[in-house]
């Protein structure tokens, strides 16, 4: 007797549907091909996520969850001074969407696609200004950092470093230079924040 299959789940679904995005690509990648991946109906698909946009949506969240994972590891830290805590975070972050860029570049597409307008990357991106806003305020807590208002700050750290994370720029982020470009630009936010 065969044992009955894996009940479909949410997350069984978010699996199917980041490899068939790998091998389809977000502009030919359907839920008929997510459902035929997990040998369902296209209805059952429908059921979790009610929409092809929902679908892609909860994927890249969960995608980009990855990233913000890695990031509140480094916020927890608690043995760091915040201005070592705010350097590991850029770099971890720009590693993050470096590699996500070279190494999963079907999933990276269909970020970019999502980019404008959707309220899973403007969650997204609202998370990290907040770490960041959390780091600064830290800092000034500490008095390393001489800061009126962390939120401001943290907005313009994020903003002074798109080029490094914005995924407009991922041609760039293979360029020889780009790390010591990268340093130089922590290097200056460094020297601004502090005390």
């Amino acid at each position: 007797m065969t044992p009955p299959p894996d009940p479909l789940t949410p997350e069984r679904i978010l699996e199917a549907t980041e490899e068939v995005l790998r091998r389809y690509g977000p502009a030919k990648a359907t839920v008929v091909d997510v459902a035929r991946a997990l040998g369902v109906s296209h209805g059952s698909v429908y059921r979790h996520f009610r929409t092809k946009t929902a679908l892609r949506e909860a994927v890249t969240g969960r995608w980009l969850t990855r990233t913000e994972l890695a990031l509140t590891e480094i916020l927890e830290a608690t043995a760091q001074p915040a201005p070592d805590k705010l350097r590991q975070w850029l770099e971890t972050l720009f590693e993050a969407k470096r590699h996500k860029a070279g190494d999963d570049p079907e999933l990276f597409a269909t970020y970019q696609v999502l980019m404008g307008g959707s309220t899973v990357v403007e969650d997204h991106i609202r998370h990290l200004v907040d770490q960041l806003r959390e780091i600064i305020a830290e800092g000034v807590e500490e008095g390393r950092f001489s800061v009126d208002d962390p939120g401001a700050a943290a907005q313009a750290v994020f903003d002074a470093t798109a080029r490094f994370h914005d995924p407009g720029y991922a041609a760039e982020w293979q360029k020889p230079a780009i790390g010591a470009e990268f340093a130089a630009v922590s290097d200056l936010l460094l020297r601004g924040l502090r005390a």
